[in-house]
């Protein structure tokens, strides 16, 4: 089940996606709930095309996570319950050369996960609503341009879990200038999603099945991204980014209890949440890569981000990969975010009748948070091993190894842990 399909598209994984496989946002159409460890980093769902430049050779990136967080002020409660979570991630992407200018590639996988806090959407542990599994398939193409600098791709999928469907389309375009100092890229995406409105039990119509409180609802969501790079130094490169987003249909989640002051917290006097229909996302992102050394690497990240909700927020990043051996690299890294609140959020008994719009969910709540981690990678000239395949005998290189770690921590009590590795293969 989507157990938190109103929140922002921009909190999920996203600077892990983009250290270990860009293409693995392809996935990412309907993000994992609750899930928090990305929270205000770049908003990576629309994807970066395979890269036809890269000839002759299949890769393979065999990826998988597992995340695991907690904290007391679950949604699913009216901000006061638990937001224990764990989600298991594998995926297998698969980036295939048609000739010397064009590549096809492919994204599967699944999420697993486990959730406490959705657990009481019946009030009865172990219930159905505890655990559930969301598949995903995208599918890409793009094709090099007869003057070597533009690129230019397309692609769509799916995904599917027990109460929600969602289809993407997406379209992208990227031109180098002759030098390969300057790059423009635009991309859009389109997400069609449709979801089944489970409501908290005490407070689905009577006569309604147990399950489907009250039918199905739709969103849309429309994302533009714009990327312009520059060269400046041997030393220094420049990117300068923004995603517009905007988003039409059902932001709520239905199955998120909010209790007012007037009528207190006992059971059956609470209202499932309600939000406005339409969201708009306004962010900008500077991101700075420095070689200092022939060893060392500092790669910097500032992100504004503002929406009609009344949220603004600031993200800063850090990572300085370390080359300890020419084939073997440490990455520490660091991520402070803060914002402020929805101007549609209170905690629990603070919202009034009165209120037009009203959520209790702590995503939407002020507040400040810091993540840190280290990740190794290691990746021989000669790979770390060859073996046959079943495809007419081919041969498969193992290419590379990354390993990462990271822990999260918000100002509102919540703490997550990371742990993910990627496994890179290569077939001629």
């Amino acid at each position: 089940m989507n157990r938190n399909f109103s929140a922002s598209f921009l909190r999920f994984a996203a600077p892990l996606l983009l250290v270990l496989a860009p293409t693995l946002t392809w996935a990412q159409a309907t993000p994992t709930p609750n899930r928090v460890d990305g929270y205000g980093a770049p908003n990576t769902t629309v994807p970066n095309p395979p890269n036809p430049t890269n000839q002759g050779e299949t890769e393979v990136n065999i990826l998988t996570s597992y995340y695991q967080q907690d904290g007391d002020h679950g949604a699913v409660e009216g901000g006061r319950g638990t937001q224990h979570l764990t989600d298991l991630t594998p995926t297998i992407i698969l980036n295939i050369p048609l000739d010397s200018v064009t590549r096809v590639s492919a994204n599967v996988g699944m999420d697993y996960y486990a959730s406490a806090s959705t657990d009481r959407i019946d009030q009865v542990l172990s219930s159905p609503s505890s655990s559930d599994t969301r598949y995903h398939v995208d599918l890409g193409y793009s094709r090099q341009l007869a003057d070597k600098q533009t690129i230019v791709g397309l692609g769509g999928g799916f995904s599917k879990e027990y109460d929600y469907l969602s289809f993407n389309l997406t379209a992208s375009w990227a031109h180098a200038s002759a030098d390969g100092n300057r790059e423009l890229s635009v991309a859009g995406q389109a997400f069609f999603d449709r979801a089944t409105l489970i409501l908290p039990a005490e407070l689905r119509p009577a006569g309604r099945g147990q399950e489907h409180g009250s039918g199905f609802d739709t969103r849309q969501s429309y994302n533009l991204n714009l990327v312009y790079s520059q060269v400046l130094t041997q030393r220094l490169q420049l990117a300068v980014s923004t995603e517009l987003v905007a988003q039409r249909g059902l932001l709520s989640t239905p199955f998120h209890r909010v209790y007012f002051r007037e009528t207190g917290g006992a059971l059956g006097t609470a209202k499932t949440e309600l939000l406005p229909r339409q969201r708009y996302k306004y962010p900008l992102g500077l991101r700075a890569t420095y070689y200092a050394t022939d060893l060392v690497q500092v790669r910097g990240f500032y992100r504004f981000y503002n929406d009609n909700f009344g949220i603004q927020a600031h993200t800063f990043e850090l990572e300085t990969p370390v080359k300890v051996t020419p084939f073997f690299v440490v990455y520490p890294f660091y991520r402070y975010h803060t914002q402020t609140s929805a101007k549609y959020f209170a905690p629990y008994l603070a919202h009034s009748l009165t209120d037009t719009y009203y959520t209790s969910d702590y995503d939407l709540a002020s507040f400040s948070a810091n993540k840190v981690g280290l990740g190794l990678r290691y990746s021989p000239v000669y790979g770390l091993g060859r073996f046959k395949t079943p495809f007419g005998g081919r041969v498969a290189k193992f290419k590379a190894l990354d390993l990462r770690y990271a822990y999260y921590r918000q100002s509102t009590g919540l703490t997550a842990n990371l742990i993910s590795a990627d496994l890179s293969f290569t077939m001629p």
